[in-house]
């Protein structure tokens, strides 16, 4: 058997929680690398809300403190981020 399929049948929660997170935030950067999505449009905001939030709950998990602020870190900004242009737009 490959021992790429080893890798994914030895994973536990926390792991698929942190891959699923990075994932997330691989693809937005991706997507904004290649110019298909701006950095300041919601769905790039809300992408990396999301996937630092599973990153930052996977690093909860197997507690690893240098994670856990900066996946903290960046899902507090993508947040505040999500929130200004959510009420930005209500206001135009």
């Amino acid at each position: 058997m490959p021992s790429s399929i080893l890798i994914f049948e030895n994973m536990n929660t926390s792991d698929w929680i942190g891959f699923i997170g990075v994932t997330i935030l691989l693809i937005a950067f991706l997507l904004n690398l290649f110019r298909k999505i701006s950095a300041e449009s919601p769905s790039y905001i809300l992408m990396n809300l999301l996937g630092a939030g599973l990153a930052c709950l996977a690093s909860v998990l197997i507690n690893y403190i240098p994670f856990i602020i900066l996946e903290g870190a960046w899902t507090l900004v993508s947040l505040i981020s999500f929130i200004r242009i959510m009420t930005s737009k209500k206001a135009t």
